[in-house]
């Protein structure tokens, strides 16, 4: 992970030993003053990473930022800063002092200290603090309604409003957000919960502040990366609450590893990943509390509740400064800047307006160098997110996911959003999140060409979760048999579709290979004494989780299987399911005698 201490090593490293330069040619004015001959005039610009005003180590640079220096004969020149927020004017011909020079920060910034100085002769250098400005142009997105409805509980989701600010090249974001919150249990609340996961990393989240939606001031508590704000009157069912949140990210830059999970959140040479990026309000549970869980050596563990999102964002500081809009997409793939997000943007000059609606959570990646490609499925947009270098399998896992999404509509539900994208992403394995999925850049380079591949096979896995992770919900944590052995067994049913050449594959290499053993309904923290843990974790709740599944539809035939699993989709939408739930839906559906399965199959 990089830290604040080596930015400001650099920076001293700089000033000893210069700046890149801007040579420029201007034409001289007749000397009123102390002439200047062939010298050098420096500008940095930072960020007040820690908010006290000050110039500190804590500082980041920002790059962008156009540096001007006028002379006293009124003779200007520019540049602009770096990625180390300095930007050199080297003069060749004679200029006067005093001399004139402002710093213009890209947008997102405002300034704290001065953004004109005068330097007087021996001065050579001005140092220019700016601070993020996360304040959105008016929007009227659709309106968002609080219906009551008498004698009964509100059923309201929760309404989180998200402005966000990203310098891509100091991997730095600044966010306001707002969150309209329902009490939907019938229990009194006392305290809010919040998720914050970007906590979890060292010195990457900075609260500036809390308060709720009347301007009063709450008192925050940490635990672990939960944030408990205590109410001065519990919240009553029906009841409703809105939070301001101010906060700060300095993304973290994780290093990939083969003993813990995966790390999608964060930054590396080719992307900015914001997945779980806010803080967000758990499911509650009525007599329960709280669904939360701590994270595991691998696995998931949050869990969420269906949720709108009306998501502003603004990025500064890329290598090409132009969108890739994917309402202007044709045949033909577009290289360069482009924001993959959980729904598509309303575009509003350098701002990007999003609503997403019932899901679960919103994520969005950036690169300046993605390869953008596209296809629909019926009033569907299919993105692909990929690397240039990968164009063969970029092609493919887009194809992959818009077939799984076509096929998957038919025997489980149809689709509730507008997009899906998949992205190529620098961290192992893949992940799934509402509307988006990543797939590891480790599929992408050890492709093929055939459908006997992991390309092809997590890619139909990772659609697969819209449906149970998206639409159906459950605790990752304590139940992951809910979405990864469905999803796994979904797998065969895309190859038995689509490439029945690789269905024998399939059973040999995903599945028959490991010899898959274990209770499938262990938690994530279920297998952490056992030899090789991550490989009798996958191998009990995704390889034998599927053969449980296989066996199960052997057993009631696939008539009342895949009408056992419409219904199961169906009934389950927008909720949070268990174990429970699906054997009392399977019960609809069939009479046979399932107990031996039960036995081989489940602890509990």
């Amino acid at each position: 992970m990089r830290r604040r201490g080596i930015f400001f090593l650099i920076f001293s490293l700089m000033l000893l030993t210069g700046c890149v330069t801007n040579n420029v040619e201007d034409t001289p004015s007749a000397p009123t003053a102390i002439d200047v001959v062939d010298s050098k005039i420096t500008g940095y610009a930072y960020l007040d990473s820690n908010n006290n005003t000050q110039f500190d180590d804590d500082d980041l640079p920002i790059s962008g930022a156009q540096f001007t220096v006028t002379d006293a004969g009124g003779v200007t020149s520019n540049g602009f800063t770096g990625a180390d927020g300095c930007a050199t004017i080297e003069w060749q011909s004679e200029r006067q002092y005093p001399l004139t020079v402002n710093m213009t920060p890209p947008q997102g910034y405002v300034v704290i200290t001065s953004d004109e100085l005068v330097l007087e002769q021996g001065s050579s250098s001005a140092k220019f603090l700016f601070k993020s400005n996360t304040h959105a142009p008016n929007w009227d997105p659709t309106p968002y309604t609080n219906e009551e409805s008498s004698g009964e509980i509100v059923s309201a989701n929760t309404l989180y409003t998200l402005t966000a600010v990203l310098n891509y090249g100091a991997h730095f974001v600044a966010v306001d957000e707002q969150i309209f919150y329902t009490n939907r249990s019938t229990d009194k609340i006392g305290e809010i919960l919040l998720v914050v996961e970007p906590q979890r990393y060292n010195g990457v989240f900075s609260l500036n502040g809390i308060s709720l939606g009347d301007g009063s001031s709450i008192t925050p508590a940490w635990d672990d990366s939960w944030l408990k704000l205590p109410l001065d009157k519990p919240l009553e069912p029906g009841q409703n609450l809105q939070l301001s949140i101010s906060y700060e990210l300095n993304l973290p830059y994780p290093q990939p590893s083969e003993i813990v999970r995966p790390v999608p959140f964060g930054y590396t040479e080719r992307q900015v990943n914001l997945v779980d990026w806010y803080p967000f309000i758990p499911p509650y549970k009525s007599g329960q509390g709280w669904m939360t869980q701590k994270p595991g050596y691998f696995g998931e563990h949050l869990t969420y509740e269906y949720a709108d999102f009306q998501v502003n964002i603004t990025v500064s500081d890329v290598p090409v400064a132009s969108f890739v809009d994917a309402n202007t997409l044709g045949d033909e793939p577009v290289i360069g800047y482009a924001i993959a997000a959980s729904s598509p943007p309303q575009i509003d000059n350098e701002w990007r307006r999003y609503t997403f609606e019932s899901a679960r959570c919103f994520v969005w990646s950036v690169s300046h160098a993605y390869q953008v490609l596209s296809k629909k499925v019926g009033d569907i947009t299919v993105l692909g997110y990929s690397f240039p270098v990968h164009n063969i399998a970029g092609q493919t896992a887009l194809d992959v996911t818009a077939q799984s999404l076509d096929l998957y509509q038919q025997i489980y539900a149809p689709y509730p959003h507008d997009t899906l994208s998949v992205v190529e992403a620098d961290f192992l394995d893949g992940m799934e999140y509402d509307g988006l999925y990543f797939l590891s850049n480790g599929f992408y380079n050890l492709y093929t060409g055939t459908p006997a591949d992991y390309l092809t096979d997590i890619a139909a896995h990772e659609t697969a979760h819209q449906w149970f992770f998206g639409m159906v919900g459950n605790d990752q944590g304590l139940e992951p048999w809910l979405d990864e052995s469905l999803c796994t067994y979904t797998e065969r049913i895309y190859y038995e579709n689509f490439s029945p050449e690789g269905l024998d594959w399939w059973w040999e290499y995903r599945i028959n290979y490991y010899k898959p053993t274990g209770y499938i309904d262990g938690s994530i923290f279920s297998y952490n004494y056992t030899a090789n843990a991550y490989e009798a974790y996958r191998n009990a709740v995704y390889l034998n989780g599927a053969m449980f599944i296989e066996d199960l539809r052997n057993l009631i035939g696939d008539e009342a299987f895949f009408a056992f699993m419409k219904d199961y989709v169906s009934q389950n939408k927008g909720k949070i399911t268990t174990t429970t739930t699906f054997f009392d839906i399977l019960n609809q559906h069939t009479q046979a005698d399932y107990s031996a399965l039960k036995k081989k199959y489940f602890q509990k």
